[in-house]
């Protein structure tokens, strides 16, 4: 959980962003032990995270971990996809502090399966036809312009309005979101008397530190870890696009004089438009490099709403996209 809103203790809840990342990397994981094994076809040709599509069951506790197992769906050797089930264990964890998880939690009693998703990899490709709708920085140039990235506000901590009018300097807050820095445009002034579906808000982001890269060494050259390369950059832009999904909606239907007393994701999908290595963020101490994220939200009825992401790099193309219901 995110911290820095107040000096209370953490709610158990968790952030769904952290299980849905998590279980893409874990597919990428044992994707590519299979192949190092040579069983699942496409021996010599470079995968990447091609979809993500999850599904929230249960609701998940930040006082235990969370245990993956991925199974094999398709070995298609041009379009492999895997099953990721999630579950917890029934009680907290062994360790007091809980400030991380003991491997014993793992012999604990399991719950029911809390998370599920299907990942698909597609091997890199050449194609002649490349075309997209006008982007982001051309549709909102004099908005994004008007500025550089790093003086637009951090993302809010907890983007409700009622909380952001509530306590001063909470437009201002960093807080302690891992992996990015994100920072909300403005889009106030853009958004007033438009209808919901015309509506936009616009994320910036960009690493915090490097990943690792294919080998698993950090960006200071030391340091080993299991996950890296392109598929760990496409888990992280999943894992932020993911913040204040639903309390960004929440605020607009409030605006409109329709108030969301609670809500939870059911499912999110990430689909990726271009070869895996298109979607690695290069990290730079400096103004470094942006990616932008546009969210619209093009539909809420009976108690169900859908959130449409757009990821692109600050001066490219159209990476990827995000699709969240609740």
């Amino acid at each position: 959980m995110e911290q820095g809103i107040s000096s209370s203790k953490p709610a158990i809840a968790t952030f769904g962003g952290h299980v849905y990342s998590q279980a893409g990397l874990a597919a990428s994981l044992s994707f590519r032990a299979a192949q190092k094994a040579g069983n699942n076809g496409g021996q010599g040709k470079k995968f990447g995270i091609h979809t993500i599509h999850g599904f929230f069951s249960e609701a998940g506790r930040g006082d235990r971990p969370f245990i993956y197992e991925v199974t094999n769906l398709a070995s298609n050797t041009l379009f492999p996809n895997l099953l990721v089930t999630v579950r917890q264990p029934m009680s907290p964890s062994t360790n007091p502090e809980r400030d991380y998880f003991l491997e014993a939690d793992t012999d604990l009693p399991l719950g029911p399966v809390c998370f599920s998703a299907m990942i698909s990899f597609r091997p890199d490709a050449i194609s002649p036809l490349d075309t997209q709708e006008p982007s982001v920085q051309a549709r909102f140039a004099d908005i994004l312009n008007s500025r550089r990235p790093a003086e637009w506000d951090p993302a809010p901590i907890a983007d409700v309005d009622g909380i952001l009018a509530a306590l001063p300097g909470a437009r201002q807050a960093v807080g302690t979101f891992p992996c990015l820095e994100m920072r909300k445009v403005d889009m106030r002034a853009h958004n007033a008397g438009r209808p919901l579906h015309e509506r936009r808000e616009l994320i910036l982001h960009r690493l915090l530190a490097p990943l690792p890269d294919e080998s698993g060494r950090d960006g200071d050259g030391d340091g080993q870890c299991a996950i890296g390369g392109p598929d760990a950059h496409i888990c992280a832009h999943a894992y932020g696009v993911d913040r204040n999904g639903l309390l960004m909606i929440g605020n607009h239907t409030a605006e409109l004089g329709h108030e969301i007393v609670g809500g939870a994701s059911l499912s999110y999908s990430f689909v990726v438009h271009v070869n895996a290595e298109d979607a690695a963020m290069t990290y730079d101490e400096g103004d470094g490099e942006w990616w932008v994220q546009e969210a619209c939200f093009p539909r809420v009825q009976v108690g169900r709403g859908i959130i449409h992401n757009g990821i692109t790099r600050w001066k490219s193309k159209h990476v990827g996209e995000k699709k969240e219901k609740l």
